[in-house]
């Protein structure tokens, strides 16, 4: 339990006092961050800066689904590009195309997906093998 404020004592020197002997006691070794720079310090303040952080941890997104599985295409053909093996590029968009197969399956809220399954062979040609030339 705190102590509670002698009579008579400031409450700056008081809580000098306290911060002294935790300091002493080894209360503030090894706190998370200790000498690392403050994250975003040199960045405008937001007020709603704790709540863009929360959602980015809990990865809640106010994305309406089909605009967040339209981000997800683009990021996962960028992964795909630079995958180094053809199982891999084949992982990626089998299990985007399912994603999008389901979701234009479905009635969902937002704007329409406006997506269409990717055609992997095709995909994987044209990574290991380039466009085809027409001669």
């Amino acid at each position: 339990m705190t102590e509670r404020k002698p009579p008579g004592a400031s409450f700056e020197s008081w809580i000098d006092a306290q911060v002294r002997e935790a300091r002493e006691r080894g209360e503030f070794d090894d706190l998370p961050g200790a000498g690392k720079p403050i994250p975003d310090i040199d960045k405008p303040y937001d007020e709603d800066w704790w709540i863009k952080r929360k959602l980015k941890s809990e990865n809640v997104s106010l994305l309406p689904p089909t605009l967040k599985l339209r981000r997800e295409a683009q990021d996962t053909l960028v992964e795909a590009r630079t995958a180094r093996t053809e199982k891999r590029v084949r992982e990626l968009l089998d299990g985007l195309n399912k994603k999008i197969r389901d979701m234009n399956a479905s009635v969902v809220p937002g704007p329409p997906l406006n997506l269409m399954p990717y055609d992997v062979d095709e995909f994987v040609r044209e990574k290991w093998q380039g466009p085809e030339s027409s001669d």
